[in-house]
Protein backbone atom coordinates (compact mmCIF):
# COMPACT_ATOMS: atom_id res chain seq x y z
CA UNK A 1 0.00 0.00 0.00
CA UNK A 2 1.21 3.71 -0.55
CA UNK A 3 -0.08 6.73 0.73
CA UNK A 4 -2.13 8.40 -0.81
CA UNK A 5 -0.90 11.91 0.33
CA UNK A 6 2.33 13.78 0.96
CA UNK A 7 3.43 15.67 4.05
CA UNK A 8 2.08 19.60 4.28
CA UNK A 9 -1.01 18.71 2.86
CA UNK A 10 -2.80 21.39 4.99
CA UNK A 11 -1.14 24.13 3.10
CA UNK A 12 1.43 25.42 5.61
CA UNK A 13 5.25 24.62 5.53
CA UNK A 14 5.25 23.16 9.02
CA UNK A 15 2.31 21.00 9.26
CA UNK A 16 2.42 17.42 9.32
CA UNK A 17 0.59 14.06 8.24
CA UNK A 18 -2.27 13.47 10.57
CA UNK A 19 -3.94 9.76 10.70
CA UNK A 20 -7.10 8.69 12.27
CA UNK A 21 -7.65 5.21 13.20
CA UNK A 22 -11.63 4.74 13.27
CA UNK A 23 -13.45 1.77 14.28
CA UNK A 24 -16.89 1.42 15.94
CA UNK A 25 -16.76 2.52 19.41
CA UNK A 26 -13.19 3.80 19.79
CA UNK A 27 -12.70 1.64 22.97
CA UNK A 28 -10.75 -1.18 21.58
CA UNK A 29 -9.22 -1.57 17.99
CA UNK A 30 -8.49 1.80 17.39
CA UNK A 31 -7.19 3.18 20.16
CA UNK A 32 -4.92 0.79 20.14
CA UNK A 33 -3.37 1.16 17.22
CA UNK A 34 -3.61 4.67 18.02
CA UNK A 35 -1.07 3.73 20.70
CA UNK A 36 0.92 1.44 19.06
CA UNK A 37 1.57 3.60 16.12
CA UNK A 38 2.49 6.95 18.28
CA UNK A 39 4.90 4.81 20.72
CA UNK A 40 6.72 3.63 17.28
CA UNK A 41 6.74 6.84 15.65
CA UNK A 42 7.82 8.31 19.11
CA UNK A 43 10.34 5.97 19.48
CA UNK A 44 12.34 6.71 16.24
CA UNK A 45 11.84 10.28 16.01
CA UNK A 46 9.38 11.08 13.68
CA UNK A 47 7.14 13.50 15.07
CA UNK A 48 5.91 15.13 11.77
CA UNK A 49 3.17 12.32 12.13
CA UNK A 50 -0.03 13.10 14.45
CA UNK A 51 -2.35 10.01 15.56
CA UNK A 52 -5.84 10.07 16.41
CA UNK A 53 -8.75 7.82 17.03
CA UNK A 54 -12.35 7.90 16.95
CA UNK A 55 -15.50 5.76 16.18
CA UNK A 56 -18.14 5.76 14.07
CA UNK A 57 -20.30 5.41 17.13
CA UNK A 58 -21.01 7.64 19.84
CA UNK A 59 -21.84 5.34 22.48
CA UNK A 60 -18.52 5.24 24.13
CA UNK A 61 -17.64 9.31 23.64
CA UNK A 62 -15.60 10.68 26.93
CA UNK A 63 -14.68 7.02 27.94
CA UNK A 64 -11.12 5.51 28.32
CA UNK A 65 -10.05 2.69 26.63
CA UNK A 66 -11.83 -0.75 27.22
CA UNK A 67 -10.32 -1.98 30.45
CA UNK A 68 -9.12 -5.50 28.69
CA UNK A 69 -7.20 -3.64 26.07
CA UNK A 70 -5.60 -1.01 28.09
CA UNK A 71 -4.14 -4.20 30.49
CA UNK A 72 -2.69 -6.07 27.33
CA UNK A 73 -1.23 -2.95 26.38
CA UNK A 74 0.60 -2.04 29.87
CA UNK A 75 1.63 -5.81 29.73
CA UNK A 76 3.21 -4.91 26.62
CA UNK A 77 4.84 -1.62 27.45
CA UNK A 78 2.26 1.04 25.79
CA UNK A 79 0.47 3.79 27.36
CA UNK A 80 -3.49 3.88 26.90
CA UNK A 81 -4.10 6.41 30.01
CA UNK A 82 -5.03 9.17 27.90
CA UNK A 83 -7.20 7.79 25.70
CA UNK A 84 -10.86 9.17 25.43
CA UNK A 85 -13.16 8.07 23.17
CA UNK A 86 -14.27 10.15 20.56
CA UNK A 87 -16.49 10.28 17.88
CA UNK A 88 -15.58 10.28 14.21
CA UNK A 89 -17.58 13.13 12.13
CA UNK A 90 -17.20 14.71 8.59
CA UNK A 91 -14.81 17.50 9.14
CA UNK A 92 -12.07 15.36 10.53
CA UNK A 93 -11.13 14.75 6.87
CA UNK A 94 -10.25 18.47 6.87
CA UNK A 95 -7.61 17.90 9.73
CA UNK A 96 -6.63 14.08 8.68
CA UNK A 97 -4.22 12.60 5.69
CA UNK A 98 -5.07 9.32 5.66
CA UNK A 99 -8.29 8.02 7.67
CA UNK A 100 -7.76 4.32 8.48
CA UNK A 101 -10.76 1.90 8.86
CA UNK A 102 -10.26 -1.08 11.38
CA UNK A 103 -13.11 -3.20 9.67
CA UNK A 104 -15.01 -3.20 6.30
CA UNK A 105 -18.41 -1.89 8.12
CA UNK A 106 -16.58 1.22 9.44
CA UNK A 107 -14.81 1.74 6.15
CA UNK A 108 -18.39 1.88 4.41
CA UNK A 109 -19.52 4.37 6.93
CA UNK A 110 -16.59 6.94 6.48
CA UNK A 111 -17.27 6.63 2.71
CA UNK A 112 -21.04 7.04 3.57
CA UNK A 113 -20.09 10.33 5.62
CA UNK A 114 -17.32 11.42 3.26
CA UNK A 115 -18.38 14.68 1.46
CA UNK A 116 -16.17 14.73 -1.59
CA UNK A 117 -13.24 13.25 -4.01
CA UNK A 118 -11.07 14.15 -1.79
CA UNK A 119 -11.97 12.44 1.49
CA UNK A 120 -12.81 9.40 -0.40
CA UNK A 121 -8.88 9.41 -1.60
CA UNK A 122 -8.36 9.66 2.26
CA UNK A 123 -10.02 6.73 3.43
CA UNK A 124 -7.83 3.24 3.52
CA UNK A 125 -8.35 -0.38 5.64
CA UNK A 126 -5.97 -0.36 8.05
CA UNK A 127 -4.81 -3.68 6.91
CA UNK A 128 -4.05 -2.45 3.72
CA UNK A 129 -0.56 -1.91 5.26
CA UNK A 130 -0.15 -5.35 7.03
CA UNK A 131 2.00 -7.47 4.52
CA UNK A 132 0.71 -10.95 6.14
CA UNK A 133 -2.80 -9.89 5.46
CA UNK A 134 -4.86 -12.26 3.58
CA UNK A 135 -8.47 -12.40 2.69
CA UNK A 136 -10.45 -10.14 4.93
CA UNK A 137 -8.34 -6.92 5.73
CA UNK A 138 -10.70 -6.51 8.84
CA UNK A 139 -8.88 -6.46 12.27
CA UNK A 140 -11.03 -8.94 14.48
CA UNK A 141 -13.05 -7.01 17.02
CA UNK A 142 -12.13 -8.57 20.40
CA UNK A 143 -14.90 -6.83 22.57
CA UNK A 144 -16.87 -10.12 23.20
CA UNK A 145 -13.57 -12.26 23.60
CA UNK A 146 -10.81 -12.79 25.86
CA UNK A 147 -7.61 -11.79 26.72
CA UNK A 148 -6.27 -13.93 23.15
CA UNK A 149 -8.36 -12.07 21.36
CA UNK A 150 -6.89 -8.82 22.38
CA UNK A 151 -3.49 -10.00 21.85
CA UNK A 152 -4.60 -11.30 18.36
CA UNK A 153 -5.83 -7.54 17.88
CA UNK A 154 -2.48 -6.23 19.61
CA UNK A 155 -0.39 -8.93 17.25
CA UNK A 156 -2.04 -7.53 13.96
CA UNK A 157 -1.57 -3.96 14.85
CA UNK A 158 2.01 -3.79 15.99
CA UNK A 159 2.93 -5.99 12.42
CA UNK A 160 0.35 -3.54 10.43
CA UNK A 161 1.95 -0.52 12.03
CA UNK A 162 5.66 -1.34 11.60
CA UNK A 163 4.95 -1.58 7.80
CA UNK A 164 3.17 1.56 7.95
CA UNK A 165 6.29 3.16 9.47
CA UNK A 166 8.47 2.34 7.03
CA UNK A 167 5.56 4.16 4.54
CA UNK A 168 5.70 6.90 6.80
CA UNK A 169 9.73 7.23 7.22
CA UNK A 170 9.23 7.65 3.11
CA UNK A 171 7.30 10.87 3.18
CA UNK A 172 9.69 12.50 5.97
Amino acid sequence: MTLPLAFTTHNEPDSSYAIAMVCLGNICRSPVAEVVLSAKLAAIGLSDVSVDSAGTGSWHVGEPIDPRAAAMLVDHGYDPRPHRARQFSADWFDSHDLVLAMDRSNLTELERISRSADDLGKISMFRSFDPDATGSLDVPDPWYGGRADFENVLTVVERTTDALVDELRTLS
